[in-house]
């Protein structure tokens, strides 16, 4: 019977049209999120939302939506729904997302609410009757025939309707004249002054949906910046008027704190940045007084950094753990203060990082070993071939060497990871970084050649460790195999190589190294960026950090492995009877006459074995030590739980709010609409919004 009655419908708008706009259109994104949210009717098999459905869709749950709570959103269902049906299907979707991209849409949409009849403009009467029924039960009470009212709309003889640019330049002033007539309500001997707990009521209010806990719960201490116990209409307008201006408040402040040696200003600071910056939005004294009173009720010094202003200009603040000011991001500091600050980070990373690279090196390093013994294999023939794979020479070793002879060699690989992996990531971020755009960006060649630079540099360390490294490597197996011969220690490598033996190989170790860097580097960074979706806002946790590590590692690992085999052939001391190579040339002619093409392939599954844990051992260890010993003075993540305007330098402009520009827009128009009444859309009869009834012109209940 449904498909009949759609069928029926498609037929008639065919032959008769829609009344439905055709010229909505509708993102693949908001198609389907209204596909995720919408439910069946079970008449005619079409797709709607009711209230519920729509709430879920514009306002999902588990986000934060601070002050305005989330049933509230039911008002913008009544503006959603346009035929008035109490359904909305994918075109009155359609139109509503249409809407919201609009550049005034936080305006439209109040319009469009109080626009009960949809002639394009607002009828006085209409808005009173729709303030007074949806207004809170113990709302203070406003006069709409008072004379500022009658300046908009004309007096009783006289009444006109709003037009649009009418409208909104009304409710642009209508909470000064809520704050106006709830002042003289309270202050009922008329002598100018209230208790400090009726202003707190009016504020919360007329503008609860915008400010900070911090402000909300100290409303009552603003007589304190006076010698009475009561506060004054003076008082109350500075505070709005500070309220109001709070983004050209919070410049001022970034910009004084820049100037300041310490990231602290005091109250003359303040004014005399804002005399700089602005020319029309002066400040008074009071309203001064009134930003340093409620900012400095924690810290009573009169010198204040922007974390102590952050209870005052994040709306979002809650508490000193969920504070969006960071301490090590917004203190300005003094050159030498940046310098020595500078020293000591990259020392404390540098040590970080060679115990994290130590780690990494010593949980890998049997690999490693049973790589070097692999590769160092000469024979072809299988008569005299020492290991038939990978694992028979792991289980060898260790029959015939201990399994203290996994880790022969370990102690110069240790020493050696520090300057590698500092040399190596240091270098790779110097280049990135003169050769990257202002947003990050950087031609793929550049990545290449970073990394590139990066691996030929590191080889001015690891050269010679590699080479003392493998001896000691290889000299287990030599013992059980030439009888009589001594073991030798890394010392007597040294001693006995001298400085230029040391970088024997080095040509190798070049065209192992550069390589490898140049192809791990790029991989590894656009896994992160496309892959995983990095960026300035979205920080990886260790798990995708330690899968792009892994998996940038194995084609780095594997397509270098011929210059590995190649390296270890040349630092390797000949034994007797082996053929000597004299140079790399002559190295890989020698491999490819001898044993074959495969041979340059020899350990590239252990290589692959070894580099990937390694880079998963080293990152997981540099995180947990990260944890556990912290810069000296640094307070660590506690504080940027939540990115609000302090979770920025100083100086780097004002923080946005996050998430589509279509929620932000229908947040803004529910705080345009809230500063009506805070109390519209928490009815208890859950009705969320309450249309007039026909009878008083409306199209709602009867």
């Amino acid at each position: 019977m449904a498909d009949v009655t759609k069928v029926k419908e498609v037929v008639k708008e065919s032959l008769l049209g829609s009344e439905l706009p055709t010229d909505v259109q509708l993102s693949a994104q908001s198609k389907a999120t209204f596909d995720k949210n919408a439910r069946k009717d079970e008449k005619s098999g079409e797709l709607f939302m009711g209230e519920e459905e729509f709430i879920n869709a514009i306002a999902p749950e588990g986000e934060d939506y601070h002050k305005i709570k989330r049933e509230q959103y039911a008002i913008l269902f009544r503006v959603a729904d346009r035929r008035n049906t109490g359904k909305i299907n994918l075109f009155d979707w359609g139109t509503f997302e249409n809407l919201l991209a609009k550049p005034d849409a936080e305006y439209e949409i109040a319009f469009r609410l109080f626009d009960v009849e949809g002639t394009g403009t607002v009828k006085y009467d209409d808005l009173k009757k729709l303030y007074e029924i949806n207004k809170g039960p113990d709302s203070i009470p406003f006069d709409w025939n008072c004379e500022w009212a009658t300046l908009y709309s004309g007096g009783k003889k006289r009444r006109h309707d709003l037009t649009y640019p009418q409208f909104t330049q009304m409710l642009r002033g209508l909470q000064g004249e809520r704050i106006r007539q709830a002042f003289h309500h309270f202050d009922k001997d008329g002598d100018g002054y209230i208790e400090p707990e009726d202003f707190q009521r009016i504020i919360l209010e007329t503008a609860r949906h915008k400010l900070s806990d911090h402000l909300l719960e100290n409303l009552h201490t603003l007589c304190n910046i006076s010698a009475g116990t009561k506060i004054s209409y003076a008082n109350v307008r500075a505070f709005q008027n500070m309220i109001r201006e709070m983004d050209l408040v919070e410049m001022i402040i970034r910009q004084a704190t820049i100037h300041s040696t310490d990231g602290k200003i005091t109250r003359t600071d303040f004014l005399n940045e804002a005399a700089r910056i602005t020319r029309f939005s002066l400040f008074t004294p009071m309203e001064a007084d009134i930003l340093f009173h409620f900012a400095s009720l924690d810290e009573p010094s009169g010198r204040l950094g922007l974390s102590d202003f952050a209870k005052v200009l994040d709306a979002s603040w809650r508490n000193p753990l969920y504070n969006a000011y960071s301490d090590v991001a917004t203190k300005a500091k003094t050159t030498t203060q940046h310098v020595l600050h500078s020293i000591l980070e990259s020392v404390h990373h540098f040590a970080l990082g060679s115990l994290a690279g130590a780690f990494g090196a010593f949980m890998v390093y049997p690999i490693d070993l049973v790589k070097t013994r692999m590769q160092n294999q000469r024979s072809s023939r299988v008569g005299e071939m020492l290991y038939k794979n990978s694992l028979d020479c792991a289980k060898k070793v260790i029959r015939n060497e201990g399994f203290k002879g996994l880790y022969s060699g370990v102690l110069p690989q240790l020493v050696g990871v520090a300057p590698e992996k500092a040399i190596k990531l240091t270098v790779n971020d110097l280049v990135r970084g003169h050769f990257s755009a202002p947003d990050g960006k950087i031609w793929i060649p550049h990545e290449i050649l970073a990394g590139g630079s990066a691996g030929a540099c590191q080889v001015i360390f690891t050269n010679p460790l590699e080479i003392v490294k493998i001896r000691l490597q290889v000299q287990g197996e030599v013992a059980k195999n030439v009888e009589g011969a001594p073991r030798r220690s890394a010392m007597w490598i040294v001693r006995n190589l001298g400085l230029v033996g040391l970088y024997k190989g080095a040509s190798a170790c070049l065209l192992r190294d550069v390589p490898f860097s140049a192809i791990y580097f790029p991989t590894y960074n656009h896994l992160k960026r496309d892959y995983f979706g990095e960026s300035q806002t979205k920080k990886l946790g260790i798990l995708q950090l330690l899968t792009a590590g892994a998996i940038a590692g194995m084609p780095a690992a594997y397509l270098t492995t011929p210059c590995d085999v190649i390296k270890t052939r040349l630092q390797v001391e000949a034994r007797k009877g082996d053929t000597s190579y004299t140079s790399l040339r002559h190295c890989a002619q020698t491999i490819w006459k001898e044993e074959g093409f495969r041979a340059f392939f020899k350990g590239g599954p252990a290589r692959i074995l070894r580099s990937s844990p390694q880079f998963g051992f080293t990152l997981a260890a540099y995180e947990v030590l990260q944890n556990l010993l912290p810069l000296p003075g640094d307070k660590g993540d506690e504080n940027a739980k939540h990115m609000g305007v302090g979770a920025l330098p100083s100086g780097a402009g004002l923080q946005g709010q996050e998430g589509p520009l279509s929620y932000l827009r229908s947040r803004n128009a529910l705080k345009i609409i809230l500063d009506l009444d805070g109390g519209f859309g928490k009815l208890p009869s859950k009705e969320g919004w309450r249309g007039l009834p026909r009878a008083m012109g409306g199209g709602g209940e009867k």
